[in-house]
């Protein structure tokens, strides 16, 4: 793990070829996995995704992402392992609900995580995330 813990922030975009051009091109961030609603870039360490959210009336709050319906503003931290399943498991013991149950995420495939959501009391979406290999938190 490295000395720092890594963040994971996502946020929304009115189009990913701007994304891709700003972030890519522009600042040097390598492109990860995407799909026609969003890309994960590595910010300089860090992993940020830009999600699709058009800003006309009635635009969706939400992406799917591996069959979850994922809230589009979302910040959240990577943690090892061991760690995310003793937060899982207190989470639940105290009986917060979660907005995205704790599971395994690409299962199988390079950028498999154990993931889950929950909401903060001002309703701010929270991802915990952990991959039993760090080196595939960029992996296509």
């Amino acid at each position: 793990m490295p000395s720092r813990p890594r963040f994971h922030l996502a946020f929304p975009v009115r189009d990913l070829g701007e994304a891709r051009a700003f972030y890519g091109a522009l600042l040097g961030c390598p492109e990860g996995r995407s799909s026609d609603e969003w890309i994960d870039f590595d910010f300089f360490g860090h992993q940020i995704v830009a999600h699709v959210a058009p800003a006309e009336v009635g635009h969706r709050a939400h992406n799917e992402v591996d069959g979850d319906q994922v809230p589009v503003r979302h910040f959240g931290v990577i943690l090892p392992m061991a760690d995310w399943r003793a937060l899982a498991a207190k989470l639940k013991q105290a009986h917060v609900r979660f907005v995205i149950e704790p599971d395994i995420r690409f299962a199988g495939l390079p950028g498999e995580q154990a993931t889950f959501f929950i909401l903060d009391p001002s309703g701010n979406a929270l991802e915990f995330k952990a991959f039993e290999d760090e080196s595939r938190i960029f992996a296509r």
